[in-house]
């Protein structure tokens, strides 16, 4: 098993040429070309796994150095066990033993293709945990095993804890959906199915980040139609970027916005 260098996903050797993922509009190669990397040579090059509290029940899981993307795993942690959300690209014995100190792991699962890190070998040095993979988005896995599981549509890993579909940036983008979070008021983990942006009061709703191609207006108020189902108060993106409360608002606003600047509304402004 190699690392890509550039996305941080698993792939089983041998390697094709390119990963598929950088290859596709969504992402890119690097200028100098494709790196595979291999976990003990990560290692050597002294990587580890860092754990940071968000808030009770929820910690933050990075690599340092970054590995790939470098995006933080989100690990919601309930009486019934807990659940990795959007795997980093980077496991070692002292992650896997830090995380089975809390109790059992009852599935793995990521938002996007972009975000499966390492999500098989996590799930073999956790003991066999299963790996949620959408159906319709099974066809980017670099790394096949026994304990990826298909779904689609919704999920339930725990009580109060749920998986949804929402689609968007890949068709089978997902979110998960935590209850008990932010003192009982409802956190959305979108990974960047929706993206909090640094302005910590809007969101973004893109085809590919890296390369700034948008969603169009129809599908950001489809994700906010669908989304603002849920009840939550708090979002948290896959590097850690949080919009801390009114969240729901927020995504509804940020859609409108997207919309009206797709269907040309202000481009008086430009």
């Amino acid at each position: 098993m190699l690392v890509c260098g550039t996305c941080g996903v698993e792939r089983e050797e041998p390697t094709p040429e390119l990963c598929p993922i950088c290859a596709d509009e969504r992402q890119y190669v690097l200028e100098e070309g494709q790196r595979w990397l291999g976990l003990d040579g990560l290692a050597a090059a002294g990587h580890r796994v860092v754990f940071g509290e968000n808030e009770p029940g929820l910690w933050g899981i990075r690599v340092e150095p970054k590995v790939g993307i470098g995006q933080t795993s989100q690990w919601v942690v309930t009486p019934e066990g807990s659940v990795i959300w959007d795997p980093v690209g980077y496991v070692d014995d002292a992650a896997v033993r830090a995380v089975l100190d809390r109790g059992p792991v009852l599935a793995i699962a990521a938002s996007h293709p972009h975000m499966f890190g390492v999500q098989v070998e996590w799930s073999r040095r956790l003991g066999g945990v299963p790996i949620l993979v959408p159906e319709i988005d099974r066809q980017w896995l670099g790394r096949d095993d026994p304990n990826v599981v298909s779904w689609a549509g919704s999920r339930r890993l725990a009580e109060g804890l749920t998986l949804h579909q929402a689609g968007g940036h890949f068709p089978g983008s997902a979110v998960v959906h935590w209850a008990a979070g932010a003192d009982g008021r409802g956190v959305l983990l979108t990974g960047d199915t929706v993206f909090p942006n640094p302005d910590r009061r809007s969101v973004a709703f893109m085809r590919s980040y890296p390369n700034h191609l948008p969603l169009s207006g129809t599908v950001a108020l489809r994700l906010a139609e669908d989304l603002g189902g849920l009840e939550f108060d708090r979002m948290y993106g896959n590097f850690n970027n949080v919009i801390a409360s009114g969240a729901k608002a927020v995504l509804r606003k940020s859609a409108e916005r997207h919309a009206a600047w797709a269907r040309g509304d202000f481009d008086h402004l430009t």
